[in-house]
């Protein structure tokens, strides 16, 4: 990507590398199946809050992570192990001696980017775009609501306090395991979570884990849709990376092969029906589609028959 290093930390990271991790419980979901293996373009997604909202659903569910299961029962335990929040009046690590300091520097570009972004998007659109933060830890975090996770969770966004949680070891093991280098598929991931939080202020994330509970005969087929979504938002994002000359050659090519390598195929999912993010082909599908479309409306993956994802 072209950027200009130099420009410091987002407001919106939460830096909780300096704090011993607490090893916590895996489960929670995100980019990874499993946890451990143009302006105003948003009508369409606002007429589907609608139309989930006039179903009949049954309990909540919507403070789980976003691809995966609420453990919220069990944050107060793994509190006391010390995956939780910084302790007040911790600091994050030095930036003169921080071995990551430039990959901070650099998910930071990528995240404000994103958010600034939507937050233009949902101008334009007449609604108020609220910014999340991105945390970063080093092997387990405590999140506000969605329970404790270790590193092997891969990156994940929690619904309940609007966070994305990453250790930043993964963009290593992006590279290292799943043969998908470059800065770019780095972006798309970060992207690929904000869509996550895009989904949530719009309350389709909720009405999702509502409609899981009511219709669990659906669970896995409604998470393939709404992974497939925050792929194509992620996407969206990328066409007006592109018109801002942020790209630079071979970027998208990058993105599609992160997309492609967390395929829940590729990831050893046996069949189709246990998918819960969606296969290799369908992930680069909807993130090309939303690079072409440049729109969210046409990032409608509930409404197209399951045989068109």
């Amino acid at each position: 990507m072209r950027w200009k290093p130099g420009q410091g930390r987002s407001e919106n990271i939460e830096d909780r590398r300096g704090r011993p991790g607490g090893g916590g419980l895996g489960g929670l979901g995100g980019l990874i199946p499993g946890g451990g293996r143009g302006g105003g373009a948003i009508g369409i997604v606002l007429v589907l809050v609608l139309a989930f909202a006039g179903r009949s659903c049954a309990g909540g569910g919507g403070d789980s992570a976003s691809g995966g299961f609420d453990v919220g029962d069990l944050t107060e335990i793994l509190d006391q192990f010390g995956a939780g929040a910084p302790a007040e009046g911790e600091s994050p690590l030095d930036e003169a001696t921080d071995p990551e300091a430039d990959q901070v520097e650099f998910v930071s570009f990528v995240l404000d980017d994103v958010q600034g972004f939507w937050d233009t998007t949902f101008d334009e659109a007449g609604r108020d775009y609220r910014e999340a933060e991105l945390v970063l830890f080093r092997q387990g975090v405590s999140t506000g609501g969605c329970g404790s996770a270790s590193s092997a969770t891969g990156p994940f966004y929690c619904p309940a306090d609007q966070k994305a949680y990453i250790d930043l070891s993964f963009f290593r093991e992006l590279t290292d395991r799943f043969g998908a280098p470059g800065d770019f598929a780095q972006a798309y991931v970060l992207a690929h979570e904000l869509g996550h939080h895009v989904q949530n202020l719009l309350g389709i994330n909720e009405e999702v884990r509502r409609l899981q509970q009511s219709e669990p005969d659906r669970a896995n087929e409604l998470s393939v849709r709404l992974e497939l979504q925050a792929d194509c938002f992620a996407g969206v994002w990328a066409h007006s990376a592109f018109q801002r000359d942020l790209l630079s050659d071979g970027d998208i090519q990058e993105g599609l092969g992160a997309a492609e390598s967390v395929g829940d195929d590729r990831l050893g999912v046996d069949s189709p029906e246990s998918f819960t993010h969606g296969s290799a082909e369908q992930r680069q599908r909807w993130l090309t589609r939303g690079y072409e479309s440049g729109s969210a409306d046409d990032c409608d993956t509930f409404t197209v028959d399951e045989s068109d994802l």
